[in-house]
This record gives structure tokens, C-alpha cells and sequence, in this order.
């Protein structure tokens, strides 16, 4: 019978481009997931609703959930049928990961541990570590949500009450938005509850 090498995990650091403060977050996943399934992570500890379309970068070649007329050429495939180990490699190797093409929001991936060990209370995909909100969807990308905290923080302006009632509904539990919350423990509950539902397909 052959042997099964054991299961490699990679400790990855996420960072939102362009974005003050800095939003990024830290997370274990298995080394060879698919990269649909790694959008799903990305999703989930950033706190999107997965409601644009998306795309990897490794260099020219890009990654896509589904090929249209517009971008079929040799340098765009599907991502469900990709790995990851298969671009990662090494500590330090990075890929852009793009979220709403009208939005535009840029994340950088980078590699910062290539055998990483599960801690004991580790689930196989997990968040580490993070800082700051995910700024709400459709607010027009970086420039946007630059505008909006500032609107926020002037009670005089014409848009003052709309995205006031607008930052309610973005953060539970939370009477305004709050661009310096995030909450671990609970981006960690959601992880285990997608970890439970696709465990059967967790990598396919």
C-alpha cells in the first residue's frame, strides 16, 4: 500500500490594499485546498457577503470562477480545479486576490509559513490573528470608504444621517461602524461551521 504523505498547512497572512487602517488578517489553511474553496475562506475572515465576482493573480496567469467571452484566453482558468500548493511553494511567495471589479478591492496573499504545525485547538482552517473592518460592500472601493469614514465623523454633512442609518446595519451589536472592530472569536465560529458543512468537499 502507499504511503500518505502527512498533511501540510500554511500559515498565510491577508492584507486589504490601499486601506487605512490597515485590514489584514492571519490564517491557517491546508496546503493543497483549492482556490475556490480558499475564496470561500477569504470571504468569511474578511467579512464579505460574496456577492461580486473575483479573481486570483499568480503573475499573468489569472483565476476565475467561471470563463466568459470577455476574458477566454490562455492565461485565465478555473479555480476550483487549481491547488494552491501548486503556486505557493516557499515562505514569502505572494498573489493578488481581487474582490468586485467595480469596487476593485485588492488583497495581497503572502506565504509566511510553509509547514506550518496545528496548534492543539487549531481547527484545519482557522484564523490566527487580525485587525480593523471590512468596509461595507458597494461603497466605491478604497477612495470610497475613505469618504465614508469621513462622513461618518462629520455630523454636519448633507450624508451624515444616510450613512449613519447605512453603518447600523453593517456591525451587530455595534450602535455605529466601527472601522477598528473584528472580532476573532466569532470569524472563527463561522470558519467551523463551513468547515463542518464542506468537510466532505473540503478540497475538491
Amino acid at each position: 500500500m502507499e504511503k500518505r504523505e502527512p498533511q501540510k498547512f500554511y500559515l498565510i497572512n491577508l492584507e486589504l490594499m490601499e486601506v487605512k487602517p490597515a485590514v489584514w488578517r492571519r490564517f491557517v489553511v491546508p496546503a493543497d485546498i483549492s482556490l475556490d474553496r480558499l475564496h470561500d475562506v477569504i470571504q468569511i475572515i474578511m467579512g464579505w457577503q460574496d456577492g461580486h465576482m473575483h479573481e486570483f493573480n499568480f503573475g499573468k496567469q489569472r483565476y476565475v470562477e467561471t470563463i466568459d467571452k470577455e476574458f477566454d484566453d490562455e492565461m485565465t482558468m478555473l479555480e476550483a480545479t487549481e491547488r494552491l500548493n501548486k503556486h505557493f511553494k516557499k515562505k514569502g511567495d505572494k498573489c493578488l486576490y481581487v474582490y468586485d471589479f467595480g469596487d476593485s478591492w485588492m488583497h495581497q496573499l503572502t506565504l509566511e509559513n510553509a509547514n506550518y504545525k496545528l496548534a492543539d485547538d487549531d481547527w484545519t482552517i482557522c484564523c490566527k490573528d487580525g485587525e480593523n473592518a471590512c468596509p461595507p460592500e458597494d461603497i466605491g472601493g478604497p477612495p470610497g470608504y475613505e469618504e465614508f469614514l469621513k462622513i461618518l465623523k462629520d455630523s454636519r454633512h448633507e450624508e451624515h444621517k444616510s450613512m449613519l442609518a447605512l453603518s447600523t446595519t453593517l456591525q451587530p451589536g455595534n450602535k455605529k461602524f466601527n472601522p477598528k472592530f473584528f472580532d476573532l472569536e466569532m470569524t472563527n465560529n463561522i470558519l467551523s461551521c463551513f468547515l463542518r458543512w464542506t468537510r466532505p468537499r473540503q478540497l475538491d
